[in-house]
């Protein structure tokens, strides 16, 4: 059976992070509960102190095809790098320099959301298309690909 895919990150400010990755892959803030018009309004009512409010944020996809991301507030900062990291399909279909050039693209878009580039690894046909490494606002690691 199959199952659904959630994936979380331990983080230091949640709002922030979440607002990162949506912009990232063009996912949205995921709606408040069912009779609030927003989350504050529902963490009021749900009696979450003002300094709790901050603690968890989730995005999902709009189309509803990718996985929900969760974000959760931890005390601990960033220790080491990744073993596991997001591919962003950011330039699908496309070869060599073309591909390259999306890739960059994108990498100088996401940098204006607090993205930083760590490193650009050429193509090399048959087997690699060639891709950027970068870290979110937080320092985790992903891939434009």
């Amino acid at each position: 059976m199959a199952r659904e895919v959630q994936i979380t990150f331990d983080c230091a400010d949640p709002a922030a992070l979440s607002a990162f990755w949506a912009e990232a892959l063009g996912y949205r803030l995921m709606d408040p509960p069912e009779g609030f018009t927003s989350w504050e309004q529902a963490l009021e009512a749900m009696g979450v102190p003002p300094e709790r409010r901050n603690d968890a944020s989730a995005v999902v996809d709009p189309e509803g095809a990718g996985p929900r991301l969760f974000f959760q507030r931890v005390p601990e900062g960033k220790q080491a790098k990744n073993r596991v990291h997001l591919d962003v399909r950011a330039a699908p279909g496309l070869t060599g320099e073309s591909r390259m050039a999306a890739l960059e693209a994108e990498a100088v878009r996401l940098a204006a959301h607090g993205a930083t580039r760590v490193r650009r690894f050429e193509p090399h046909p048959p087997l690699g298309a060639g891709h950027l490494v970068m870290t979110d606002p937080e320092g985790n690691e992903f891939c434009l690909d």
